[in-house]
């Protein structure tokens, strides 16, 4: 099917294989390797990362409304696979014996070229867009009659605060697993292949669905090594993202049949 004939939920992709824990062992090594080899691709991308975490940090702080870095950093990780986009290219490059060169790895953050990862990414934002309505909505519940403001941190230690982190927590949790079900498998087989977003998005939830327990230790892997390297100033992200992202791509070789 030619490039811009592409209609959504219209493309075939093998059924996803089973996997084990094992493969996720393997493609973290594979992930490892692929930085070791080639880490200024993965430095670079991880600075982009870093420096939109900062610009958030600062641009809220500037704002004065510091208590929405919360939602906006737990919403943040949700855009590391667009931030690695570049990293799934280095690695399908150095598994195909490909020349390795910045022009080639930059174009592939345009995908195949017919704005079908745009539209994953349009997606996103509004995923993202979502869930902060949802945030203010769990704000304006527990604390609209507090007399605190937006501006406020203290507001996270009184017993409306603690109840709204936690519930919170739990909506931003399903948030978050729901757009990495959709996200895991789709933006490498986008990249790969010449599909849909829509029948990428649905071979990453099936691969999800039929690999339950170890897409969701992968899930938990992702989302522990992203906070623990946010937490140092986002320092950990030079290393951590780099390694996440070389390793979806293997992963996602090692689900999708070729």
């Amino acid at each position: 099917m030619a490039e811009d004939t592409l209609v959504p939920g219209t493309s075939t992709v093998a059924t996803p294989n089973t996997l084990s824990k094992d493969d996720l062992k393997d493609a973290l090594n594979a992930g490892w390797t692929d930085f070791k080899a080639e880490p200024a691709y993965g430095v670079f991308f991880a600075l982009v990362y870093v420096l939109g975490g900062l610009g958030l940090w600062f641009g809220l702080g500037a704002a004065g409304q510091p208590v929405w870095f919360i939602p906006i950093a737990a919403g943040f990780p949700l855009f590391a696979p667009f931030a690695a986009v570049g990293l799934y290219e280095v690695s399908r490059r150095r598994e195909a014996g490909e020349k390795l060169s910045w022009g080639p790895v930059l174009s592939a953050l345009k995908g195949k070229g017919d704005g079908q990862l745009a539209l994953m990414a349009v997606t996103t934002l509004l995923i993202f867009g979502f869930w902060i309505i949802l945030a203010r909505g769990i704000f304006a519940i527990f604390m609209a009659r507090t007399g605190i403001g937006f501006e406020s941190l203290g507001l996270l230690w009184s017993a409306g605060g603690v109840t709204m982190l936690l519930i919170g927590s739990i909506v931003g949790a399903m948030v978050a697993l729901f757009l990495f079900s959709i996200t895991v498998i789709s933006l490498p087989l986008l990249l790969d292949r010449e599909v849909d977003f829509v029948t990428a998005m649905i071979t990453s939830v099936e691969t999800v669905r039929r690999n339950p327990q170890v897409m969701l230790t992968w899930a938990a892997v992702i989302a522990g090594l992203l906070v623990a390297a946010m937490i140092p100033a986002f320092l950990g992200l030079f290393l951590v993202l780099p390694v996440l992202g070389h390793a979806t791509w293997h992963l996602y070789r090692r689900a999708i049949p070729a």
